[in-house]
């Protein structure tokens, strides 16, 4: 059944979607910590009435949560955006192509162009520090690994394929260079334990020792990467 949206008297702003689904045993909601988004799980025989009496009921949680979605300013010059943890501000200059100089990101003028310019400019300096850091994490294991993929996943950091394949979320190049360089390390590490055991964070923890604050700067503050909207 397609996904309707419905507005909760208590929370008129808020667009609450509705999902039926067979797997669903009881009533869930979940807000998207990526865009605010307020998704209504139900079994998929369950009545529409009891569901929304549901989420009324949880009208303060909402809100709790709601207020926890980071919220990003439009993209735009003059805004900042985060760099290898470095906020840089947004600014237009007589360059050919983006340019990081002191705590500005140099773009051409042409705002049109400016956010699928600052996509490509991320994307590639995401390849290039990805790509020295798996394999440099690669070659401490002695691990051969077969390709590298960007994509901007809003599920996950990177993943490692059963034939060696690693892909990463280009987003990371906005984190700091310890935290990109933990989730390579991560990656890397399937390589060895296709799994999270004790034996796999036992190969995290040989490439990278100290990778648990970065584990954690991933946990609190990886949403507000993914909130920063790229498309209009």
């Amino acid at each position: 059944m397609p996904a309707s949206p419905h507005i909760l008297p208590d929370l008129p702003e808020v667009a609450l979607t509705l999902r039926r689904s067979a797997r669903a045993r009881r009533f869930s909601l979940r807000v998207s910590r990526h865009d605010g988004a307020v998704i209504l799980t139900l079994p998929l025989r369950a009545p529409l009435d009891e569901a929304l009496a549901f989420a009324r009921s949880q009208s303060d949680w909402l809100r709790r949560a709601l207020d926890r979605v980071p919220q990003v300013a439009p993209l735009g010059f003059g805004a900042a955006i985060p760099f290898e943890g470095q906020a840089l501000t947004l600014t237009p200059g007589a360059v050919r192509a983006p340019k990081v100089q002191d705590d500005r990101l140099i773009l051409p003028g042409d705002e049109a162009r400016l956010r699928p310019l600052l996509r490509a400019f991320l994307k590639h300096c995401a390849r290039v520090r990805l790509q020295a850091a798996t394999e440099r994490h690669a070659a401490t294991l002695g691990r051969g690994f077969r390709k590298i993929t960007l994509r901007d996943t809003r599920s996950r950091w990177g993943s490692c394929a059963q034939d060696g394949s690693l892909s990463y979320s280009w987003r990371l190049i906005m984190a700091p260079p310890s935290v990109l360089d933990y989730v390579a390390a991560h990656e890397v590490a399937h390589l060895a334990q296709m799994n999270h055991s004790p034996a796999f964070w036992a190969v995290v923890a040989r490439l990278r020792p100290d990778y648990a604050a970065d584990r954690a700067w991933l946990k609190t503050e990886g949403a507000g990467l993914q909130a920063i909207r790229f498309d209009d």
